[in-house]
């Protein structure tokens, strides 16, 4: 940060400007993001200027393992998990927490007086960081202003960045942008510029610029029009959330609006908690496993470990037993390889669990509840409450401008240019917890198989399956069928992305606060049994997660309406017949059939393909399509 402050014992602490959820470092917010606050906009650092005292370390072997085997993320070295830093509030804010947490650098650094429409940056001391106690007031302004009168006025960050595929993120060159035909320079010096609003603002284009010295100006829209290139550099390879240049990166530059979408994309990994052992003991040790390997005080003893029972509330498990017997279980399990065969798949150890609920384990964080028939629908085997459920989250890198396909790096293939986290290779990955409940459906193998063979040649689904050629095609893959995710995908995402729209109206959460998981193999699939089955859930960062409005839907009748009423009401959308008869054409970019936002559509924090491979069609009949849906009822 541009100013410090000094905490108790004299040592110095960055000041705090903001606050996230941790997950929303995880999709929204993560490293090397743009954060806008309320009044200038920052960039979180990399991982080398994170504070590991104040991070609790989180375990998950299968996580690890996963991440490690994945080629496509060379992340071979990564060996541990880390929570953001962080430290318990404690209501005074001249204590230390107050300083303790992600570490972020303003960006842009070219900020706009809003009285005298100075364009400059943050380091030639026109500009002053203005701090308060409260983090939200915390602001630039400009001290010297000529056009104030009274207060200092505030600053607002320019509106536009520059950016390539490369993961690479810059300034824009507004000195470049307006001295063009010189090269950039100003022939009467290094001369300061002005912004100023033209017409009626209503777009963010509507910006002139001008040099204050030699009268040089530009529109903005010269920058997005055929002829842009003209007016823009080559990228520097300027990474700013690590503070250096990668050198001559020979990609063109592409101006972005502060706050596009496309300007960060994030490649994660998670799995679900499950128990791994049915000795309570080993149980409690791996549940505790992130205080017990805590960065900041870990556990290398016996009387260590007696004096971080007695005082950590999250070795509450540990109260019960006796210590030496804990501590030769600490020991055993420090012996362990921290590898495993087969680990790199994570969805095949939670089907095994999920599919015989009967003889799953129970921890403090996995619990399912009786399974049972949905009357009326035989295409569904059971319905599974899931009572209590965790998911880590690990953030693995991130790119610009061109997303991975589904945000997912299991679907990934060479040529996806993932930026860095960290300056240099590090040994663990930002990660977050979360706790809550859902509802499992597993259906009836035989009936899908027989739905798929029935389909298999048709239209109907072929049209999904060469967009997505043509979507790799475009982008220079090789393989062009890598990633299609099936015919059996396509079914039950569309049901899960119906059931949420439904349990939405119903459990008291938003559809953007649930969640799909989905299980889809055919048979033989890499040697591997076949899966057809949907987890939806819904969580919350806190320790007890959530309060069971989802979970208490899944008894067999309740769920047998809502799972009716969600079949009716994907039937007949408010876009028909445009939305029941659309199929990608080759000018289209979508990966849908029947599908839209009055429907099936979903935000990006509940679906995990980006709302692609979608079709109502084989749900239910729709007033364009008839007789590949699948048979629910038989």
């Amino acid at each position: 940060m541009t100013k410090i402050r000094k905490g108790a014992g004299g040592k110095q602490y960055p000041p705090r400007v903001g606050g996230v959820r941790p997950s929303q470092l995880m999709y929204s917010f993560g490293v090397g993001a743009l954060l806008d606050l309320p009044n200038f906009s920052v960039i979180v650092a990399g991982l080398d200027d994170w504070d590991e005292t104040q991070q609790v370390e989180l375990g998950e072997e299968r996580l690890v393992a996963a991440i490690r085997a994945d080629r496509t993320l060379g992340l071979g070295q990564v060996r541990r998990l880390r929570s953001a830093p962080w430290m318990e509030e404690t209501g005074s804010p001249f204590e230390q927490w107050a300083w303790v947490g992600v570490p972020v650098l303003p960006f842009p650094r070219w900020l706009r007086c809003t009285a005298c429409n100075l364009l400059s940056t943050v380091d030639t001391g026109l500009f002053e960081l203005s701090l308060a106690y409260r983090p939200d007031r915390a602001r630039y302004v400009h001290r010297n202003c000529t056009s104030a009168r009274g207060k200092a006025p505030s600053t607002v960050p320019a509106r536009f960045v520059v950016a390539c595929s490369a993961g690479h993120i810059d300034e824009f060159p507004w000195r470049e942008f307006v001295h063009s035909p010189t090269g950039g320079r100003c022939p009467k010096g290094n001369g300061l510029l002005r912004a100023m609003d033209t017409g009626s603002g209503s777009r963010s284009t509507d910006l002139i610029v001008q040099c204050m010295e030699c009268d040089a100006k530009r529109l903005l829209t010269n920058a997005f029009n055929e002829n842009a290139q003209a007016f823009l550099p080559e990228c520097r390879g300027r990474h700013a959330h690590l503070r250096r240049f990668d050198g001559d990166c020979q990609q063109q530059v592409r101006p972005l609006l502060l706050g596009a979408s496309n300007a960060w994309f994030p490649a994660i990994r998670s799995v679900l908690s499950i128990p791994t052992s049915s000795d309570p003991l080993e149980q409690a040790v791996e549940d505790c496993w992130g205080a017990i390997e805590d960065p900041a005080a870990p556990i290398n003893s016996i009387e260590a470990l007696r004096f971080a029972v007695a005082r950590d509330p999250r070795l509450a498990a540990l109260k019960a037993m006796a210590a030496d017997v804990v501590w030769a279980a600490i020991v055993a399990r420090r012996a362990r390889p921290t590898e495993r065969e087969g680990e790199a798949d994570v969805l095949s150890p939670e089907w095994d669990v999920f599919t015989a609920p009967q003889a799953a384990l129970e921890s403090r964080d996995f619990r399912l509840g009786t399974p049972a028939p949905i009357p009326g629908f035989v295409g569904i085997a059971e319905v599974v409450p899931v009572e209590r459920v965790r998911e880590v989250v690990a953030l693995c890198g991130f790119t610009r401008i061109d997303g991975p396909d589904s945000g997912l790096v299991d679907d990934m293939e060479g040529g996806v240019a993932f930026a860095p986290l960290s300056r240099r290779p590090l040994d663990w990955l930002p990660a977050a917890e979360v706790r809550g409940e859902g509802i499992f459906l597993r259906f009836d193998e035989a009936r899908v198989a027989g739905w798929v063979q029935s389909i298999a040649g048709g239209d109907q689904l072929e049209g999904i399956r060469e967009a997505h050629q043509r979507w790799r095609r475009n982008r220079g893959f090789a393989d062009v069928n890598f990633g299609w995710p099936g015919e059996r995908y396509v079914l039950l995402h569309s049901l899960a992305h119906a059931l949420i729209h439904e349990l939405a109206l119903e459990c008291g959460y938003s559809a953007a606060s649930i969640r799909e998981r989905l299980y889809a193999r055919d048979p033989g699939d890499d040697g591997k049994g076949a899966m057809a089955g949907l987890l939806l859930y819904t969580s919350a960062p806190d320790a007890e997660g959530t309060l069971g409005g989802l979970v208490a839907l899944a008894e067999p009748d309740e769920f047998e309406r809502l799972l009716e009423a969600a079949l009716r009401r994907v039937g007949l959308c408010s876009a028909d017949p445009m939305c029941a008869g659309h199929r990608p054409g080759d000018a289209e970019t979508t990966l849908h059939n029947a599908a839209c936002h009055a429907c099936l559509f979903l935000p990006e924090t509940s679906c995990e393909r980006a709302n692609r491979y979608l079709d109502r069609s084989v749900l239910t009949r729709t007033v364009c399509e008839r007789g590949v849906e699948f048979g629910f009822r038989g």
